[in-house]
């Protein structure tokens, strides 16, 4: 089994400026940079420009694929600091190309009324097998509730997922550790009413736009179930939808995702 990678290495940044960072992507014999990855760390790259204020949302969008090969540069814009709540935009630069932005909300932490969704009732993380990530030395570990399908199934899939490297309370890091997490396996959940995987020959994917709202802080290193559906594809896209809950059956997060999901024409 690979060694683990730790999400602290992977996601460092390198400050080369007032509002301006540096990251890598690991080596790890990717064609292009996970999506995940490069959330996670625009993410962070806002986090450096703000104080006393927590992330509560994060809009993104996928320009072109990330090359692994190279250092990504992440500009950040102050584009304000109110009162209550700060707004930051953040651009992931490559080959002089704009391959990402994030547009994220931080707020001053508050009290006020809650409620939320039901956890959905499904198998403990303990009962089940790792996953063919953890086999790899991902940083996350990942337990699928259902079985891979080869076959049409329902728009649904249910799988529990934790960081294995110590986070500690920080918030940042947990959320961060969340964030990387969000775009795994997520669009493979617009593929299962039509049979479909990541290795279909002629399938054709990419993430295009990503949002996370964060409701509750959370310690990513205990069991997270990460409950998914996707209530529509078309136009050569799919769309996802996406709650994550602690194994209290807290609502930590939700999450929405469209990917680009097509088949290429035979050559």
């Amino acid at each position: 089994m690979a060694k683990t990678i730790t999400l602290t290495d992977m996601l460092a940044l390198e400050r080369i400026e007032v509002n301006l960072f540096r990251g890598r992507a690991p080596a790890d014999g990717r064609t292009r940079i996970f999506g995940g990855h490069v959330i996670a760390q625009a993410l962070l790259a806002a986090y450096q420009t703000v104080e006393d204020r927590v992330c509560h949302s994060l809009h993104c969008y996928f320009i072109r694929p990330g090359d692994p090969a190279v250092p990504i540069l992440y500009e950040v814009d102050r584009a304000r600091d109110g009162g209550s709540f700060a707004t930051r935009r953040v651009i992931a630069i490559q080959h002089g190309q704009q391959i990402f932005n994030l547009a994220g909300s931080f707020q001053v932490p508050c009290e006020g009324v809650e409620h939320q969704d039901v956890i959905p009732h499904v198998p403990a993380a303990d009962t089940l097998p790792a996953s063919e990530w953890g086999d790899e030395g991902w940083p996350i570990d990942v337990r699928p509730v259902e079985p891979r399908n080869t076959k049409p199934a329902p728009p649904f899939q249910n799988i529990w997922m934790r960081a294995p490297e110590p986070l500690g309370d920080d918030i940042v890091c947990n959320q961060v550790a969340v964030a990387f997490a969000s775009d795994m396996a997520l669009m493979g959940t617009a593929m299962r009413p039509h049979g479909l995987q990541w290795d279909t020959p002629g399938m054709q994917t990419a993430s295009l736009d990503h949002a996370i709202w964060f409701h509750r802080p959370t310690c990513f290193n205990e069991w997270h179930l990460f409950a998914q559906t996707s209530p529509s594809a078309s136009g050569g896209r799919g769309l996802n939808f996406g709650e994550v809950y602690n194994a209290d059956g807290r609502l930590v997060a939700s999450i929405v995702q469209e990917g680009l999901m097509r088949m290429r024409p035979p050559k």
